[in-house]
């Protein structure tokens, strides 16, 4: 019995732990391009108050078109970096927790931030959205009384993310991350099995030009066949797997390494010839373009995506890769400041409108909001940091060592909190 015992539990360890073969310490370079993409993020949504052509929740007065140029040089690979460091950092983690507790835990950190986050975060968005478009005429105090109401229709013509007139926003990479951890776990035992990996070496043996292809097919594929509106949860989940299977492969990071220089020169080339087609093809004609021409568009987005993302990994890896202090402040507060920022950016600029610059506007009025929202996000942080109560809801781990039964206490009652939103994700 003993040994039927230990052979299930060595199957178990081959098919669904990762191989800690040239496991290396931690990745210092991932940490901080996590911190600044996620701090561009925060910029790019800024400027969705102030690009001409794109929707968002709330639109300032004063737009320039220009500065969809400028943000278009970064939309196509902001997301995905992050999704595939999500993935190495997943790859990381199973190395170090068993499948059950990393299930567990990855449920609290992401599930806890999202029901805070759309039930007192998000709906200050939803506020302004609505006061702008549909002329709400109400205080925040009655909107926020009807928001809790389970028979209003005030919200009918209002996207319904999660419950009824209860939305992610921003939040959805929260929501997206969740599922797409289940997802991966459930993938282990072909994401780990030998012929994966050995699939993965003989496309790295490969030239550049040709694992840079294959590796970009699929999001071609995915951006050519699916659902425009909802095409970035599949993209998202891809790029994660990509981030899992790479890991800590040394073989990839020093070709990657290698290729800095080439990337240094193809990829904003790439970028470019993407951004051309969008101002003289797509904006212009739309679906009406050639369809040779639709083709190479999406052949050099999806380059941008693929070469963008190598192009940063690259940089992060020949120069990022060092501690530091101050990493640790910001990466731990990654999660507050992105949970934060959108409802302070929106009802900043919000408020903002309001304002007589008189002919500086234009000017004034995005430099007001930028401070007020990293201003805002760092405030808050701070407050956030020195209390127990808020730390695990804005996706924290705690820096006070409890006792083992307050801390069962405190997951047990996180646990009852989340378990209708995850019924509600999954279901």
């Amino acid at each position: 019995m003993k040994f039927s015992i230990n052979n299930l539990y060595q199957l178990f360890n081959h098919y669904f732990v990762p191989s800690r073969i040239d496991l290396p310490g931690r990745r210092f370079d991932l940490d901080w391009l996590r911190v600044g993409v996620f701090g561009l993020l925060i910029f790019f949504h800024i400027g969705m108050l102030y690009v001409e052509n794109w929707g968002y929740h709330y639109k300032s007065q004063y737009q320039w078109q220009g500065l969809e140029l400028a943000m278009l040089m970064i939309s196509p690979w902001r997301m995905a970096i992050l999704w595939l460091i999500s993935g190495v950092a997943i790859r990381f983690l199973l190395v170090k927790v068993s499948i059950e507790r990393f299930i567990f835990l990855r449920s609290i950190r992401l599930l806890l931030p999202l029901l805070f986050g759309i039930l007192v975060i998000v709906p200050p968005q939803l506020y302004v959205e609505m006061t702008q478009k549909a002329a709400l005429d109400m205080s925040y105090w009655q909107f926020m009384l009807e928001f809790f109401s389970a028979d209003t229709t005030l919200f009918d013509d209002f996207q319904a993310g999660i419950w009824p007139h209860v939305d992610v926003n921003h939040l959805w990479y929260l929501r997206s991350l969740w599922q797409y951890s289940l997802a991966l776990v459930c993938l282990l035992p072909l994401l780990n099995a030998h012929w994966v990996e050995q699939l993965f070496h003989w496309i790295l043996r490969q030239h550049s030009a040709v694992a840079t292809a294959i590796m970009t097919l699929p999001i071609f594929l995915l951006q050519t066949f699916w659902d425009p509106d909802t095409v970035r949860y599949p993209l998202g989940f891809t790029f994660m797997l990509y981030g899992y299977v790479i890991g800590w492969s040394p073989l990839f990071w020093q070709r990657l390494k290698a290729g800095l220089p080439l990337l240094l020169k193809v990829t904003p080339i790439v970028l470019i010839s993407f951004v051309c087609f969008y101002q003289f093809m797509w904006l212009p004609f739309g679906d009406d373009s050639h369809p040779a021409l639709q083709i190479l568009g999406l052949i050099s987005y999806s380059l941008s995506r693929t070469l963008g993302v190598l192009t940063l990994l690259s940089l992060a890896y020949t120069y990022l890769n060092v501690k530091s202090d101050k990493l640790n402040y910001w990466s731990e507060g990654v999660y507050p400041f992105y949970i934060l920022h959108q409802s302070i950016l929106i009802v900043a600029a919000y408020w903002l409108s309001r304002v007589d610059f008189g002919g500086f506007g234009a000017v004034l009025e995005p430099i007001a909001v930028v401070v007020i929202t990293i201003a805002g996000c760092l405030g808050c942080y701070e407050v956030i940091r020195r209390s127990s109560l808020l730390r695990p809801l804005f996706g924290m781990k705690q820096a006070v060592a409890y006792s083992n039964q307050a801390q069962r206490l405190g997951y047990v009652c996180a646990s009852i909190l989340i378990l209708p939103l995850a019924l509600t994700l999954l279901l």
